[in-house]
């Protein structure tokens, strides 16, 4: 499970060209492994996010990228946070995964939700459909790829997706988890309860218990044992070792991306934000609620490998 993982949602950064981004996302997984960090996950997008840059600011395949991070770590366990499932066919991801687990001898995980963000959709060509089809379509894919991920040749004839014995050689070398992100109490966490390792929520801080107990009523209703899933959730951060420093990288990367002066004042209304102390009293917050780990990024200066390993000593000395 994540007990401290570390995602890079960002691709802008100051000073860098496009032709040596992937040499900063590797110092960034590399600072992340030195720190205690033992996972590192990156979106799986092919546009930036909106809150975080234009669409077409960069933004690199995610599971290229994890395979070739594969070969710049040893330890850290590898993911998408979290793969859209509407952007491959399931055998393909189910391939995938496989292939990043074989790369990385074994450290991979899966993680996946429904997908979301229809600009991206509908600009690249991949069908969107309502929010029950794409429901219904994660299903469907999880029903295929978890029992070809555990040595079994699944067969589906379903409304989105159709397999006849589907064969997964080699297996993966080790058993891949499952995670499912989002929040949903109706459908996303019904389905974490029914096929899941771990559960990473979205949505605020505050909702974290009410989201354990929905989780909680769905195992009950299915026999499944709770204490077999872990809950996660994604926290957005900027640290620096003073207030001065964090302005720094605040206005950096506004230069970078070209951001008006009111959107850093936007960036701390959504970031948990501050020197270690502010930061490590908002980190011990969200970890209080309830969950078993956090994920953290560092989208405004995450670029630079002291901040991931001051974040590293924050979130541990929260975690214990």
């Amino acid at each position: 499970m994540t007990r401290l993982g570390y995602q890079i949602p960002n691709f802008t950064y100051p000073d860098v060209d496009e032709d040596a981004i992937f040499d900063r996302v590797v110092a960034q997984a590399t600072a992340a492994e030195a720190a205690g960090f033992d996972r590192v996950l990156v979106m799986d997008h092919f546009y930036q996010l909106p809150g975080l840059g234009a669409p077409e600011e960069p933004m690199l395949e995610c599971y290229s990228m994890l395979s070739a991070l594969a070969q710049h770590t040893e330890k850290v366990r590898l993911s998408a946070l979290v793969t859209g499932n509407t952007y491959r066919n399931p055998t393909l991801l189910a391939k995938t995964i496989t292939t990043l687990d074989h790369v990385s001898h074994g450290r991979a995980t899966l993680g996946i939700g429904a997908g979301w963000f229809e600009l991206e959709h509908d600009s690249l060509g991949f069908a969107f459909g309502s929010f029950t089809d794409r429901f219904e379509k994660l299903e469907e894919a999880l029903q295929i790829i978890v029992p070809m991920l555990r040595g079994e040749t699944p067969t589906l004839s379903g409304e989105h997706y159709s397999v006849d014995e589907a064969v997964n050689s080699p297996a993966p070398v080790s058993r891949i988890p499952l995670m499912i992100g989002g929040s949903g109490e109706k459908k996303t966490l019904r389905m974490v309860a029914q096929y899941a390792d771990e559960s990473n929520l979205t949505g605020e801080v505050h909702e974290i218990p009410r989201k354990l107990e929905v989780l909680n009523e769905h195992c009950e209703r299915l026999g499944r044992d709770r204490s077999e899933i872990k809950v996660t959730k994604l926290l957005m951060v900027a640290v620096a070792p003073s207030e001065a420093e964090l302005e720094d990288d605040l206005k950096a990367v506004a230069d970078a991306k070209g951001w008006p002066d009111e959107a850093i004042e936007f960036a701390k209304s959504v970031l948990i934000h501050g020197g270690p102390d502010q930061v490590a009293e908002e980190l011990s917050e969200a970890v209080g609620m309830g969950l078993d780990g956090i994920t953290c990024n560092l989208a405004v200066n995450g670029h630079n490998p002291e901040r991931v390993k001051l974040l590293g000593e924050v979130a541990n000395s929260v975690l214990g």
